[in-house]
């Protein structure tokens, strides 16, 4: 069974339970980061020296960073569905992957961070404004994409989406903000709140 060590309000380690319940794989999770600690004990830094979550363990093969873990079993479980076997489409899912990492998630992470881990009092509104308007305006290149596929690659879900998921979950979920409307991503979003594995991995109140 694959073990995966990490917190499930983690946005990184939402993109992990997520691949894992799409591909119906069974596995066992161990709450980690954060107020549970664990990731600065000798035995979780043998595993990953960077201390952070997630990190799986299938059958001895021990994997951090959250997209190549996502890859990873996409790869070998979801080979025609989360993997998908045209080598373009799989390109195009692979380049979401990294333009979340780099343009989507940074802007998005002053927001979530501002809005729902910090406290009031102690909140930079001026940087959490810039943010939003930041993360607006890449939302309209996530937007045009959208505009020509129900997925991000597709007509189906692939690796690509599930980080553009678990992110857009900030945007969307981020109560009290100013959204200005991106008709693509809201539908696909919605498409994505139908399924299960969204539903019980990624939708839950944010922490």
């Amino acid at each position: 069974m694959i073990k995966l060590w990490g917190r499930n309000n983690s946005v990184n380690v939402q993109k992990a339970i997520w691949c894992l319940e799409e591909l119906k794989l069974p596995y066992e999770r161990v709450d980690a980061g954060m107020q549970y600690g664990v990731v600065n004990t000798p035995e979780f830094r043998s595993m990953n020296p960077n201390g952070l979550v997630p990190v799986i363990d299938d059958g001895g093969t021990v994997l951090w960073e959250s997209n190549a873990i996502v890859r990873y079993l996409a790869a070998k479980y979801g080979k025609g569905t989360l993997w998908p076997e045209d080598p373009v489409a799989r390109a195009h899912s692979d380049k979401w992957m990294d333009w979340c990492a780099t343009t989507y998630w940074p802007p998005m992470r002053t927001i979530f961070w501002g809005l729902v881990r910090t406290p009031p009092e102690k909140r930079n509104l001026e940087e959490i404004e810039a943010a939003r308007k930041k993360s607006a305006e890449v939302l309209t290149i996530l937007d045009a994409a959208l505009s020509r596929s129900d997925y991000i690659a597709g007509s189906t879900l692939s690796i690509g989406d599930i980080p553009l998921g678990c992110i857009s979950w900030r945007w969307f979920g981020v109560k009290d903000m100013e959204r200005p409307a991106r008709p693509n991503v809201e539908a696909w979003f919605k498409r994505l709140s139908q399924r299960e594995a969204f539903r019980k991995s990624v939708l839950l109140p944010l922490s």
